[in-house]
Protein backbone atom coordinates (compact mmCIF):
# COMPACT_ATOMS: atom_id res chain seq x y z
CA UNK A 1 0.00 0.00 0.00
CA UNK A 2 1.41 3.23 -0.71
CA UNK A 3 0.39 6.96 -0.70
CA UNK A 4 2.06 10.12 -3.06
CA UNK A 5 3.72 12.52 -0.87
CA UNK A 6 4.22 16.45 -1.64
CA UNK A 7 7.81 16.09 -0.49
CA UNK A 8 10.87 14.42 -2.68
CA UNK A 9 13.90 13.06 -0.19
CA UNK A 10 17.02 11.05 -1.64
CA UNK A 11 18.06 7.63 -1.15
CA UNK A 12 19.55 7.00 2.05
CA UNK A 13 22.98 5.03 2.79
CA UNK A 14 20.80 2.00 4.77
CA UNK A 15 17.77 2.20 1.78
CA UNK A 16 16.74 -1.35 0.61
CA UNK A 17 14.06 -3.71 -1.03
CA UNK A 18 13.72 -6.02 1.31
CA UNK A 19 11.67 -5.04 4.24
CA UNK A 20 9.76 -6.67 7.28
CA UNK A 21 6.09 -6.80 7.88
CA UNK A 22 4.67 -3.37 9.45
CA UNK A 23 7.28 -1.14 8.22
CA UNK A 24 6.95 2.06 6.64
CA UNK A 25 8.92 3.48 3.87
CA UNK A 26 9.59 6.54 2.08
CA UNK A 27 10.02 5.45 -1.83
CA UNK A 28 12.18 8.08 -3.49
CA UNK A 29 11.21 6.92 -7.28
CA UNK A 30 7.34 7.63 -6.56
CA UNK A 31 7.97 9.90 -4.01
CA UNK A 32 5.13 8.30 -1.91
CA UNK A 33 4.93 6.50 2.01
CA UNK A 34 5.09 2.73 1.66
CA UNK A 35 3.06 0.41 4.44
CA UNK A 36 4.24 -3.36 3.99
CA UNK A 37 1.71 -5.54 5.37
CA UNK A 38 2.78 -8.76 3.13
CA UNK A 39 3.91 -9.93 -0.33
CA UNK A 40 4.38 -8.00 -3.16
CA UNK A 41 4.79 -8.51 -6.64
CA UNK A 42 8.26 -7.90 -6.54
CA UNK A 43 8.55 -10.39 -3.60
CA UNK A 44 10.58 -13.61 -4.36
CA UNK A 45 9.77 -15.79 -0.69
CA UNK A 46 7.13 -14.67 2.07
CA UNK A 47 8.81 -11.38 2.95
CA UNK A 48 7.05 -8.05 1.22
CA UNK A 49 9.93 -6.38 -1.35
CA UNK A 50 9.82 -3.04 -3.29
CA UNK A 51 10.18 -2.17 -6.61
CA UNK A 52 13.22 -0.50 -5.89
CA UNK A 53 15.08 0.64 -2.31
CA UNK A 54 13.39 2.91 0.41
CA UNK A 55 13.97 4.48 3.36
CA UNK A 56 12.64 3.08 6.75
CA UNK A 57 11.02 5.69 8.21
CA UNK A 58 8.39 4.14 10.41
CA UNK A 59 6.62 1.24 11.96
CA UNK A 60 3.23 0.10 12.51
CA UNK A 61 2.31 -0.29 15.77
CA UNK A 62 -0.33 -3.72 15.78
CA UNK A 63 -1.11 -6.26 13.43
CA UNK A 64 0.29 -5.20 10.16
CA UNK A 65 -1.14 -7.92 8.49
CA UNK A 66 -5.22 -6.62 9.13
CA UNK A 67 -4.26 -4.04 6.49
CA UNK A 68 -4.42 -6.81 3.60
CA UNK A 69 -8.57 -6.07 4.20
CA UNK A 70 -8.23 -2.63 3.15
CA UNK A 71 -9.64 -1.79 -0.44
CA UNK A 72 -9.44 0.74 -3.09
CA UNK A 73 -11.37 3.64 -1.93
CA UNK A 74 -10.79 2.59 1.63
CA UNK A 75 -9.83 5.68 4.07
CA UNK A 76 -6.76 4.70 5.74
CA UNK A 77 -5.17 7.23 8.39
CA UNK A 78 -1.52 7.25 9.64
CA UNK A 79 -0.07 9.16 12.52
CA UNK A 80 2.90 9.23 14.80
CA UNK A 81 2.80 7.43 17.84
Amino acid sequence: MYFEVPFHSDLEDDARQVMDIGEVAFWPDGDALAVFFGRTPSSTDDRPKAYSPCNIVGRIVGDARSLGQVRVGDSVRLFRR
